[in-house]
């Protein structure tokens, strides 16, 4: 047998040191390698990943336009914070703020003069959260201090976040990292949204905010912002406590604007002072993108506001994170000129057109008895998500569904709802850019097969009590 020399020209890709030596996973390896072998590598690695486009349990895209992949990869040497060094990307950035802001109707935008947006661009909408939290804390420990009896004034006094408990768990981060009361307003059997009577039953004078979502993460329902707000006038004109609003919009912020216009929920409601949005959901872009705005910069306190000249120029700063790239914003920019307010009705209608068909299939699917097999709880119209349970009475659960949908490489969630209603399991299917009508029949034949198999044998594989204890 001829010796291969190390060095020959002739390198098979799979029968050099890739695969005869192993490498260390936990420490830095004594040698290099060659960079087309370590790609290979890698790349051979994460094919044991579940594919992204599948992966119906994520509202994260997971599919851009090539010529958004080439702009983004151009760009991933750019560093977000620097603005003086990078001052069209920071000019970018604020562009985006600004037609985030004009999106949700902000006070006193002017075309000619973007710093009269008042926002940030963030890692996700969970940066988002934790920034817009302290400004509402901030803005109560100036109202609180100002009229406090004694020399503690606001530190004598607990602050409390009212808001249901079908939030996601960024606001329970918020809560624990900032010394906040969080007061979770409990769900009902057949109510995943909060309504306002129990927002007003729960506020007082230590309340800093009330947190109303615009598609929840649970079943992507919209809370009644108006009707929320509304109560909260109600009750400062009758001389009780003045609390603000805060729309966590993540998932509905770039969805409600345009199939639902009509619908107020944003800074056309004067008691709104803040709203966040996941660029990265139905923002069209990759992951790692998000949006905080304020109505107007006085419900921003300047406390919050730093000022470093370390990178040149005077450069004032308000996020959590410090350096990143400035790709994500690039991405964004991308797709807000790429599609414009027609493209963004366009995808959300398709989007919505998509899912409401598959809510309308799966209320169609029966068991062996002829009975209906699902109960719809969200039908898409909303928002493109679609959550059901499976009818009492079914002797399989919603996980063994879910498990057995994986074998044909569907990531579709099973999952308890919040207090009050956590004896009740649903599945849900978020509708994405890249989900065609094409895969959602795909779905809907794989999940006819998955019953089949489940009505055959009962399968009953994941016990209830290992599932609902978590």
């Amino acid at each position: 047998m001829p010796n291969v020399s190390h060095h020959s020209s002739l390198s098979p890709a799979y029968t050099g040191r890739l695969s005869t030596t192993p490498l260390p996973a936990l420490r830095l390896p004594d040698e290099s390698m060659d960079s087309e072998q370590t790609y290979r590598f890698i790349h051979d690695e994460l094919m044991l990943d579940g594919s992204s486009r599948l992966n119906l349990a994520t509202f994260v895209t997971t599919w851009m336009d090539p010529e958004a992949d080439q702009l983004m990869s151009e760009t991933f040497d750019k560093n977000m914070i620097d603005k003086d060094e990078y001052p069209v990307t920071a000019a970018i950035e604020q562009r985006c703020v600004c037609m985030v802001a004009d999106l949700f109707h902000a006070e006193n935008l002017r075309d000619d003069d973007p710093s009269t947006a008042v926002g940030v661009s963030t890692v996700g909408s969970s940066e988002a959260v934790m920034l817009a939290g302290l400004a509402m804390k901030w803005r109560w420990r100036d109202k609180v201090g100002k009229g406090a009896k004694g020399a503690k004034g606001w530190k004598g006094r607990t602050p409390n976040l009212v808001m249901g408990s079908n939030v996601q768990v960024v606001w329970e981060k918020f809560c624990r990292y900032f010394d906040v009361e969080a007061r979770y307003l409990p769900m009902d059997e057949d109510r995943f949204v909060i309504t306002p009577k129990q927002v007003l039953g729960a506020v007082d004078e230590d309340t800093i905010g009330v947190v109303a979502i615009l598609g929840t993460t649970f079943t992507g329902e919209l809370e009644p912002v108006a009707e929320i707000c509304a109560a909260l006038d109600r009750l400062a004109g009758g001389k009780g406590p003045d609390v603000p609003v805060h729309v966590d919009a993540a998932s509905g912020g770039f969805v409600v604007p345009f199939l639902h216009p009509d619908v107020e929920w944003d800074f056309r409601l004067p008691r709104v002072v803040s709203i966040n949005v996941s660029g990265h959901k139905y923002g069209l872009t990759y992951p790692g993108i998000g949006f905080v705005v304020w109505r107007n910069a006085d419900h921003l306190p300047e406390d919050l506001v730093f000022r470093v000249n370390y990178l040149g120029g005077n450069m004032p700063t308000f996020t959590l994170n410090f350096s990143r790239s400035g790709n994500q914003v690039v991405g964004q920019y991308y797709n807000f000129l790429r599609l414009g307010r027609e493209g963004y009705l366009q995808v959300m209608r398709c989007l919505s057109d998509t899912a409401q068909w598959f809510a309308r299939e799966l209320a169609g699917m029966a068991g062996p008895d002829k009975k209906p097999v699902f109960e719809v709880i969200s039908d898409g119209s909303a928002i493109p998500v679609v959550a059901f349970k499976l009818v009492e009475g079914t002797k399989y659960t919603v996980f063994d569904v879910s498990a057995l949908l994986r074998g044909y490489g569907w990531q579709v969630p099973a999952y308890t709802m919040p207090d009050n209603a956590s004896d009740i399991a649903v599945l849900r299917v978020v509708v994405r850019e890249g989900f065609s009508a094409n895969l959602a029949r795909a779905l809907r034949d794989d999940l006819f097969e998955v019953l089949a198999k489940l009505d055959k044998v009962g399968i009953g594989g994941f016990s209830d009590e290992e599932h609902f204890a978590h």
